[in-house]
């Protein structure tokens, strides 16, 4: 009794048979040095990576296998070839994209992991991670909108419509970027951010009067973690059209100023070496910046600034706050009279006797 395998040409057999055992061979050799490689450290392949890409390579050995001819004869399939190579077509597609984006994200991994965005001068590691972000999402999305692309036009039926589509379409494409020129300008204001950069992540920056740090950047909009734990969502064109203030855009490092106004009888020189004393009891301060100055002279009080430099906007705060109340303190104890009074002069007069 003969049995389908008998009905197989031997040729075809033993063609689909070399076939996947060079598939075979080929990912076996591949998963060989990807692991090797993964493991000695001066390579630049992460921890994992093999069973990261690994479902990914198999699959696109698995779409080769589909299109060779002697599967659909051991199948006895012959004449539904066609779907055949478009399963192929898809599922190459598919696998390639899979590939790509996870060969992305472990790109993003080890160039990171260079960097610690969480140390004091991180000036260069917000740089590298502002900028990976967002080009990372604007990759991701160029490689779907391809792969979707490439999909659909490997389909003949489809291709003939997008042709004939695209060109009648030269008003209605002309009407849609008119109506989408916002849209686009704000994805490349989110561009423009990743290459110049006014802005990066944890930056510290006044944006509509608030104070903040840079949280999250995207292609359309930027979350600005304010202090009170508030978040406030800016457009990216915002940071492109409009001015706002950026403390940390070279340095964290920053002055901070604290403005008295005091009597005239204030002693100017036991103020400086108060403010001096004050600095110098308190790690808060860098030791960089330490002066006191009479600013402006108005008609009922002094008015005296105290400059001194922190390594960044938040310790800066917490200074100020320190050498404001220190000095006033300072004040209260030792000059009570410098503290600013409103004085009435009251003048009597003699007084002259009329009477006759």
């Amino acid at each position: 009794m003969n049995t389908i395998f008998d009905t197989i040409p031997k040729n075809d057999f033993y063609l689909f048979l070399a076939s996947l055992i060079a598939i075979l061979v080929a990912y076996w050799l591949i998963s060989h040095f990807l692991r090797k490689f993964g493991k000695d450290p001066k390579y630049l392949l992460p921890e994992g990576t093999f069973r990261k890409i690994s479902w990914p390579i198999f699959f696109t050995f698995i779409s080769i296998l589909i299109r060779s001819e002697s599967l659909r004869t051991l199948l006895q399939l012959e004449e539904h070839g066609y779907w055949f190579k478009k399963a192929s077509t898809v599922l190459f597609i598919f696998s390639i994209t899979w590939l790509m984006l996870n060969l992305l994200k472990m790109v993003k991994k080890v160039i990171i992991s260079n960097y610690d965005v969480r140390a004091e001068n991180n000036l260069k590691a917000r740089k590298i991670y502002t900028q990976f972000n967002i080009l990372e999402r604007i990759f991701i999305f160029t490689i779907i909108i391809l792969a979707i692309g490439a999909v659909l036009m490997s389909f003949e039926s489809i291709r003939e419509l997008g042709v004939s589509i695209f060109a009648s379409a030269g008003v209605a494409g002309i009407i849609i970027g008119f109506s989408a020129q916002k849209m686009i300008g704000t994805v490349l204001a989110g561009i423009q951010i990743a290459i110049a950069q006014p802005i990066k992540m944890d930056d510290v920056v006044i944006v509509e009067g608030e104070w903040g740090r840079i949280e999250e950047i995207t292609l359309t909009y930027v979350v600005v973690k304010i202090w009170d734990k508030r978040r406030l969502i800016v457009p990216t064109p915002y940071f492109i059209e409009k001015p706002f203030q950026n403390w940390t855009k070279t340095s964290s490092d920053i002055l901070g100023t604290v403005f008295l106004y005091t009597d005239y009888k204030v002693p100017f020189d036991e103020l400086r070496k108060e403010l001096t004393k004050i600095l110098e009891s308190t790690p808060l301060w860098d030791k960089e910046v330490n002066v006191l100055q009479v600013t402006d002279s108005k008609q009922s009080c002094v008015e005296i600034r105290a400059l001194m430099s922190a390594k960044d906007s938040s310790t800066a705060w917490d200074l100020r706050v320190l050498v404001r109340e220190k000095l006033i303190t300072f004040l209260q104890e030792n000059y009570p009279e410098s503290i600013v009074r409103t004085r009435i002069q009251v003048e009597q007069g003699e007084t002259k006797d009329n009477n006759l």
